[in-house]
C-alpha cells in the first residue's frame, strides 16, 4: 500500500500542473511583442551601466555579458584600495552603509568577485552605482 501511495504521490506532485503547461504553450507559440520589449529594457539596462561599473576603482569586468542579467566583476582591486579583507565584507558594508545589495562571488564558487544584478530599473540601478562609488571614494586608504 505504501509503495501504491508513493507511486501516487509521485506523479500528483513531481510533474507539471495543466495550468504551467499551458502557460509553457501560451509563452511559445503566442504573441511575442513584450519579449522583444523586455530584451530592449535589459540591454538599455547593460549598456547604461556596464560603463559605469567598469569606472568604479577597482572593478574589472574582462567583458560585457551577452545574455545575462547581471555584471560579475572582479573586485581584487577595490579590496585592495580599501582595505576590505574579502568580498564577503565588502558586500555585508556596502549593504550597511550604502544600502546597496550585492551577492558575494563566493556563493558561486568564484572569490573577488560580486553579482551585480539589473534585473531592476534604470534609475535604481544608477543610484545604487552612484552609492558604490560613494563608497568606494570614502573607505578608499
Amino acid at each position: 500500500m505504501v509503495a501504491k501511495v508513493s507511486a501516487f504521490l509521485s506523479h500528483a506532485t513531481g510533474n507539471p500542473t495543466a495550468v504551467s503547461q499551458y502557460a509553457l504553450l501560451e509563452a511559445l507559440t503566442g504573441d511575442q511583442t513584450q519579449v522583444e520589449v523586455m530584451r530592449q529594457a535589459f540591454e538599455e539596462r547593460l549598456n547604461t551601466i556596464y560603463p559605469l561599473v567598469t569606472a568604479l576603482p577597482g572593478f574589472k569586468l574582462d567583458t560585457k555579458p551577452q545574455g545575462a542579467f547581471y555584471l560579475f566583476p572582479d573586485v581584487a582591486g577595490a579590496l585592495e584600495l580599501t582595505g576590505i579583507a574579502t568580498t564577503g565584507e565588502l558586500v555585508n558594508q556596502l549593504l550597511n552603509e550604502a544600502h546597496v545589495s550585492l551577492v558575494d562571488g563566493n556563493a558561486f564558487g568564484v572569490d573577488h568577485h560580486i553579482r551585480i544584478s539589473y534585473a531592476t530599473d534604470l534609475a535604481s540601478l544608477k543610484k545604487a552605482v552612484s552609492r558604490i562609488a560613494d563608497f568606494l571614494a570614502a573607505h578608499t586608504k
